[in-house]
């Protein structure tokens, strides 16, 4: 998982062609090899693309893409690190029970 981060904030109308480009390859993800999601998050002091991937690399033709048009609005953006995501069979793995009684 990794994170763009656009600071100061984008007005929401000027993001329609990054929602376009996310829908676009949220729905060709789903027939394709590897995981990817990613979805834009709109807050008031940052504006967050959460891609969410089975690679930490960040060489898809989204990246590419996004980072275009984010440079064509002129944003100001950032990438995070990658950071690992546990699966929900390790999460479920580590969730301690009371007294082995099942709760």
């Amino acid at each position: 998982m990794y994170a763009y981060e656009i600071v100061p904030p984008e007005p929401s109308r000027r993001l329609d062609t990054i929602r376009a480009l996310l829908e676009g390859e949220n729905l060709s993800a789903l027939g394709g090899p590897g995981a990817w999601a990613g979805r834009l998050i709109l807050e008031l002091k940052v504006v967050h693309i959460l891609i969410v991937t089975d690679t930490p690399l960040r060489n898809r033709d989204i990246n590419w893409k996004l980072e275009a048009e984010l440079d064509r609005l002129h944003a100001t953006f950032s990438v995070t690190k990658p950071l690992a995501v546990p699966t929900a069979r390790v999460l479920f793995e580590e969730l301690p029970t009371a007294n082995g009684n099942g709760r």
